[in-house]
């Protein structure tokens, strides 16, 4: 069992520019009441109980960060879908606070 590897949020920006969006799924783990908080409006949301019977949803043939708050559930999920055959997987290092520090600090904190 390995883990995905990890980016750091501005790895994650500066790896895929705006134009290049369209290759790349950010996939959101956290619950409902988390994405009330604080969200990245770019990003695909699934909680992180749902993703076994929602792995439909995902297409493995694009590369996909995995987030949540600090990046603990985000690891597990990644590890997860790599288990599952989706070859281009990344944790997202420090989840949305990571990101709020790192690239928008109008992203709230919490």
């Amino acid at each position: 069992m390995r883990d995905a590897p990890e980016l750091t949020a501005t790895a994650f920006r500066e790896r895929w520019k705006q134009a290049e969006a369209d290759q790349v799924t950010l996939l959101d783990v956290r619950e409902l009441e988390e994405l009330a908080l604080a969200a990245i409006a770019e990003a695909v949301h699934i909680p992180m109980a749902e993703i076994p019977q929602r792995l439909g949803e995902l297409r493995p043939d694009r590369t996909i960060v995995v987030m949540c708050h600090s990046g603990g559930r985000s690891r597990l999920v990644a590890r997860f879908l790599t288990e599952s055959g989706f070859e281009q997987v990344f944790n997202l290092a420090g989840g949305i606070d990571a990101w709020s520090q790192q690239v928008d600090s109008s992203v709230p904190r919490y």
